[in-house]
């Protein structure tokens, strides 16, 4: 069920996400590789770095109802406890601010390699 609702999820894919796809894909050449609507313990993920178990998220206006805050704070913790790094980008910033939304992924993904 999961797998067919992330398939769904990537054949209606935002505006915001197209766009950021289309830059994360690049970052393979830098040895990020990231799937996108990816399950994770039951939970569908934006994007996933999984060998440096990084998630980025874009998210709508709706995340800032009070539901939606509640629900992604439970969801992100509990990813969190499994390992993953969660970083959440509004679409706003995925829309007017590319370059910085791609370096900022990118600084995360140095931090986390730094680790290991």
């Amino acid at each position: 069920m999961v797998n067919q609702t992330a398939r769904a999820l990537r054949k209606n894919e935002t505006i915001a996400e197209k766009r950021l796809w289309r830059e994360l894909r690049k970052l393979r050449a830098q040895g990020y590789h990231f799937r996108r609507q990816h399950p994770i313990e039951g939970f569908i993920v934006d994007f996933a770095c999984v060998s440096q178990m990084v998630i980025i998220e874009v998210d709508g206006i709706q995340h800032l109802e009070s539901a939606h805050v509640k629900s992604d704070a439970a969801r992100e913790a509990r990813l969190r406890w499994l390992g993953w790094r969660v970083v959440r980008f509004p679409n706003g910033d995925v829309s007017n601010a590319l370059d910085g939304v791609v370096l900022e992924a990118l600084a995360v993904l140095g931090a986390v390699a730094k680790v290991e």
